[in-house]
């Protein structure tokens, strides 16, 4: 493999991590934080997707999908949050599992009535629908990297948000210790419908960002709602860092497992989790028991 070859498998990798660990920051948002399990997380994946189809066929513009579609899914969010969510905290995981399942079937029967079973597709904006040309017969989307660098930057703004907000030191203390907190007088109510809402939007973003590349299917999200438990798990559960690094390695190992490793790459991932949970049992950088 020569460097041109290597680089944009780099590039492949990067953009592959960095759309997951957008979907699976709002999962660990939600697990780690509200603790709740939300199997419906894959499906709020393809709901985005979804929006990011109607919407540009609506207005022809990819940037009102992206802006309107994850400005629908976080109102969705807080409306899930209101009436049911809310009623799971503190309740077994079992409750949630099937809240959260019933939300699947939900949104996968309305998704076949508005769209039915057809795979549809999504052109990206035209000022981004070009390509590099890298040699004589390599080039690589100018999409892509636009979605690389879009995903640093809203990398950079959630970190941002959880490390020097005032929103972002209640989530940490709520994370931390939340029958402390509530004794200092933070009032979660608010906090977890918005925390919600963002999990379910950052999930929606993930698949507006991914339509024009993958295409627009029934079932989509089911595949990626296994791999952000993955990250979860491998970056620790709650760690908003730890999705970013469990992400990378997840990008990293399917992208160059499939170009050296075609013949066994689909189980690599669970190898590289398993060897990760022998060596540090609650995830990369999630707390580790005394």
């Amino acid at each position: 493999m020569d460097f041109i070859t290597l680089g944009v498998q780099l590039l492949n990798a990067v953009q592959y991590g960095a759309v997951l660990f957008l979907v699976a920051s709002g999962l660990t948002l939600v697990f780690g934080i509200l603790g709740v399990i939300n199997l419906a997380h894959g499906a709020f994946y393809m709901l985005g997707a979804y929006l990011a189809y109607w919407i540009t066929l609506m207005t022809g513009s990819f940037v009102v999908a992206l802006l309107g579609g994850v400005l629908v899914a976080f109102v969705v969010g807080i409306l899930l949050e209101t009436v049911f969510v809310r009623l799971l905290y503190g309740r077994d995981h079992l409750a949630q599992v099937l809240l959260s399942f019933g939300l699947i079937l939900v949104i996968d029967e309305i998704r076949q009535v508005l769209f039915g079973k057809d795979v549809h597709a999504v052109a990206p904006p035209a000022w981004l629908s070009g390509s590099i040309q890298l040699t004589d017969n390599l080039s690589y989307p100018v999409y892509r990297l636009a979605i690389c660098v879009f995903c640093l930057m809203a990398a950079l703004v959630i970190f941002f948000v959880i490390a020097r907000t005032k929103i972002g030191m209640i989530v940490r203390a709520g994370s931390e210790n939340r029958e402390m907190a509530r004794v200092l007088g933070i009032k979660f109510d608010r906090v977890n419908r918005y925390v919600f809402a963002a999990g379910i939007a950052l999930a929606a973003l993930g698949g507006i960002l991914i339509a024009p590349i993958s295409t627009v299917f029934p079932g989509m999200g089911d595949g990626m709602l296994i791999l952000s438990f993955v990250v979860v798990v491998l970056g620790g559960i709650g760690s908003v860092a730890g999705a970013a690094v469990g992400a990378l390695l997840i990008g990293l190992t399917d992208t160059f497992g499939k170009v050296f490793f075609p013949s066994v790459s689909s189980i690599l991932i669970y190898v590289l989790m398993a060897v990760v949970l022998l060596w540090r049992p609650s995830g990369i950088l999630g707390r580790q028991d005394a």
